[in-house]
Order: C-alpha cells, then structure tokens, then sequence
C-alpha cells in the first residue's frame, strides 16, 4: 500500500526533457532566437513552454547586460564585464541544460522577468 506522489521527474515526458535541453543548449549558441521559437511553437506543452519561457527572459537580462557593458567601454570597465557576463551566460545555460535533462524546473537567478 505505497501512496506515493508521482515525481516531478515522472510527470514530464522524455521529449519534453529532450526539447527543453535543445532550448537550453541553442541559447548558449544563439541566444534569444531558440527561447522565442520555442515560446511560439510549443504552445501546448506547459514544461517547454515554461522553460522557453526562463531561456527567453535570461536571453532578454544578459542581452542587457551586453549593451550595459559597451556603454561602459567608454570608461573601461565594460571591457572587463563583456568576459564576465559571458561567461555567466554560459555558466546558466549549462546548469539549466543539466536541470531540464533530469525534467526539473530551472530559474536563473538574476534574470528579470519580462515574459511571464
């Protein structure tokens, strides 16, 4: 008599899992483009849609972040962010990669919540 819940794990299936890591892996490469195609695409799978949504809006934060630091080169710091943020970027896209491999939901931590 075992009343057990279902997992989070067992509740999305593999192609989501298998969509979801393609989003995260495409956002390392080309940024916001596969968080926008997927949240227009995969209206009707609410884990790919959720996680396109995060991919988006932390395409959307480190786009800023960019354009934040070429202002900055003006004075020399930004030069120094440019690294930093993308290798953040890279950093957040593999832990969301590693995270929706195993079905769980990821949240980067410092993105700003634009889409909801």
């Amino acid at each position: 008599m075992s009343d057990s819940l279902p997992t989070e794990t067992s509740a999305v299936s593999q192609d989501a899992k298998n969509l979801a890591l393609l989003l995260w892996i495409g956002t390392i490469f080309f940024g916001f483009i596969p968080g926008l195609v997927f949240y227009l695409v995969k209206k009707d799978d609410a884990y790919v849609l959720d996680q396109s949504k995060e991919a988006l809006n932390w395409s959307i934060t480190a786009i800023f972040g960019y354009v934040a630091a070429m202002i900055l080169t003006v004075i020399l710091i930004g030069a120094l962010l440019i690294p930093v943020i993308g290798l953040v970027h890279l950093i957040f896209c593999i832990l969301g990669a590693v995270a929706v491999s195993s079905g769980k939901e990821f949240r980067v931590p410092f993105a700003i919540r634009l889409i909801k």
